[in-house]
Order: structure tokens, then sequence, then C-alpha cells
């Protein structure tokens, strides 16, 4: 199968690497920026619910790090097939440093999600639809996780971590339309009703605030996490031996 020449450049680990440096660095300023934003427009400028009070407030870390949960299983599956299909090792990098942080964002989801519903529901717990679901999302992080230390050889590794990850595609629109398709007790889309949202504009703000924050901090640890692994992959290469004896100040 054809794969464009500018997709081979990108996946070249030097230029690769030497682009994330400098993306890295914007993307973790422009992540410190967007938390105090958001934090300050959502904890303390913002109005309390009028139903929920003062609660409703976990939402600014609850929403953007389950909207990250599914964007991350997202890029781990797409990345995963690439590396399947071309072989392009950077896929499988990138692939495999996504799972540690998606799975993050998913149990932070579920445990902001279960303090949200004591007050609202009554209970941490139910087997909602969209909870459920969640929960599998996370047990296909871990299943990747595992899948990833079972086997010695990276790109084995790799290509069935692809498999699970790309079968697993399947959780993610259960998990997005669950409140549409069944009658749960989770609440229904706010945000994406573009017509009439359901969350005023002093909420909003700070929400999407926090949902950058949340992605640009995604993007910069996972560059750091690509990087980490560029230099354990090419360590032989005269790159990066030139790049570890410049920063070691050795001639």
């Amino acid at each position: 199968m054809y794969l464009p020449k500018w997709l081979h450049q990108f996946g070249a680990p030097k230029y690769f690497y030497d682009l994330s440096l400098c993306i890295s660095r914007w993307a973790g300023i422009i992540c410190i920026i967007c938390f105090i934003c958001g934090l300050y427009g959502g904890l303390v400028l913002a109005p309390a619910d009028y139903q929920q009070g003062d609660s409703f407030r976990i939402m600014y870390i609850h929403v953007p790090s389950a909207w990250m949960s599914l964007f991350v299983y997202m890029v781990m599956a797409i990345a995963g097939g690439i590396g399947l299909i071309w072989r392009i090792k950077l896929a499988e990098i990138v692939a495999r440093s996504s799972a540690p942080i998606g799975a993050s964002f998913t149990f932070l989801a579920l445990v902001t999600g279960s303090i949200w519903g004591k007050p609202m529901w009554g209970t941490w717990w139910v087997w909602d639809a969209r909870l459920t679901s969640e929960l599998i999302l996370l047990f296909l992080y871990l299943g990747y996780i595992a899948l990833q230390s079972a086997f010695e050889d990276r790109r084995v590794a790799a290509r069935a971590g692809a498999i699970l990850a790309l079968v697993g595609i399947v959780n993610i629109p259960i998990i997005h339309y669950s409140v549409e398709w069944w009658s749960t007790l989770h609440q229904g889309p706010t945000i994406t009703k573009l017509d009439k949202p359901s969350i005023h504009l002093s909420m909003l703000i700070p929400l999407l605030f926090m949902v950058f924050a949340f992605k640009t901090f995604y993007i910069s640890t996972l560059l750091i996490r690509v990087r980490s692994e560029i230099l354990e992959y090419e360590c032989n290469t005269s790159w990066v031996k030139q790049l570890l004896g410049i920063n070691n100040g050795i001639k």
C-alpha cells in the first residue's frame, strides 16, 4: 500500500526527535497557561450551579479526562494500525507510549465520575451504559500494556497490541453514543449541542481551557516518552552518540 513521502519523513527518528523538541516546549507552555486559566475560571470565577451547587466543579477534571480517554485510544489505534500495515517503527513507539497516558486519563475519568455521581445519584457506581463501557476501555488499555510486556520482541508486541487496539475501536462509538442509545443515569450531551448548548458561557470557557490543557499535556508527555524510546532504539547510531556526547560534554 502506498504511503506518502512526507509521512515517511516524519517517520525518520532523527527528524521526529528534533521536531518534537520544539513542539513539546510550546505544548508545555500552552498547557501551563490553559491550566491556570481553566482552574481559576472554573473554581473561582464560574458561579455555582443552580441544581448541583459547587459539586459541579469536578467536571473541569472529569470531562476533559473522559474526552482524552477516547482521543488517546484513537491515536493509539491509528498509530498501531500504521505500524502494523507499513511497519513504521515510530508509529509503534507512539502507540506504545500513548497507552499508559490513556489508561491514566481513563482511570481519572472513572474516579472523578464516581465522586461526582455520589451526591448526584446517591451511589458511587452503577452499571450504567456509559460507565460500564468506559470501564471496558480501561481494561483495553491495561490489556494493551500487558501485551507489550508479554513479548520480548518489541516488534511482535507492537503487532499484537495493534490488533487488540483496532478491535477495541468498536467500544469508542458505544461510549460516545451510549447516553443517546440507552436510558442511562449519565447526563446527555451538553457542549456538543452546538445549536443550543446546555452550559452557560461562564462555565463553558473555563472548561474549554481545561480541555486544551489536558490535550497539550498529552502532547507534551507523549513526545517526551517517544524521545526516550527513540534514544533507546537508536543508541548505536552516529547521531545519537553525537547528541549524547555533546550533552555530556564529551569531545
